[in-house]
């Protein structure tokens, strides 16, 4: 009797795991989905800031990839992602140097996949949580959407200044242009400040901002605009 009420005690919670598996997928799919179409209404990181207290107004605006200069998207991948348009998410070398580095200097291990997950669907930290998450959504987002539209969602809700979010308005209030008339030296500024909007500006660069931007500019005309052409 015991072994036959162990049995039927094992099926229950086997067909509660299989229940909670599928809504986990089901759920995950509902937020990613869509927003390989339909531009997102926000993200999670708006929110935060929206909702977080003094913090500055949020501006954004969305422009589909047409209307972004072939300069900044190719100064983004230089300086954050220079991989992207051949990993499947995961930049598993820079992974390793960052584990291997990490007691001498912290450095950067993140793809742009990564941080548009991260944008989108969660909180700024490094907990294990954090990360475990930010990995699972990177796996959805890799899955379903093409490299363009991961640009292209990225381009516009990342913070490019304090409440600045997106391509279009970082361009408008920095450079007084369209974001599709970007120069190279002007996406390189943006793309600079890409890591620490809040305390790093494009239009009053401090001497890191400037040398992390001639870096950048350099780097961007090395790899070429056909490195991004074809996305």
């Amino acid at each position: 009797m015991r072994r036959a009420r162990g049995k039927r005690g094992v099926a229950r919670l086997a067909w509660l795991a299989v229940k909670l598996a599928a809504f986990t997928v089901l759920a995950s799919g509902a937020l990613v989905i869509p927003w390989r179409w339909l531009p997102p209404p926000t993200t999670a990181f708006m929110l935060q800031q929206r909702f977080g207290g003094r913090q500055p107004a949020i501006q954004q605006r969305w422009i589909p990839w047409q209307g972004i200069s072939r300069n900044l998207v190719l100064c983004v991948v230089a300086a954050e992602d220079q991989k992207f348009p051949a990993h499947n998410g995961f930049d598993v070398d820079a992974i390793v140097r960052a584990t291997q580095e990490r007691r001498r200097q912290p450095r950067g291990a993140s793809t742009i996949s990564q941080q548009l997950a991260k944008n989108l669907f969660l909180w700024p930290g490094r907990s294990f949580v954090r990360k475990g998450l930010e990995a699972y959504f990177t796996v959805w987002i890799e899955q379903l959407w093409p490299k363009r539209r991961i640009l292209e969602v990225y381009l516009n809700v990342a913070e490019f200044g304090p409440g600045i979010f997106g391509a279009a308005i970082a361009s408008e209030r920095m450079f007084g242009k369209p974001a599709s008339q970007l120069t190279l030296h002007e996406a390189s500024l943006l793309a600079a400040v890409l890591p620490s909007p809040k305390r790093m500006s494009a239009t009053r660069p401090s001497a890191y901002v400037a040398e992390r931007a001639s870096q950048i500019e350099r780097t961007a005309r090395g790899l070429g605009v056909s490195y991004v052409a074809g996305l």
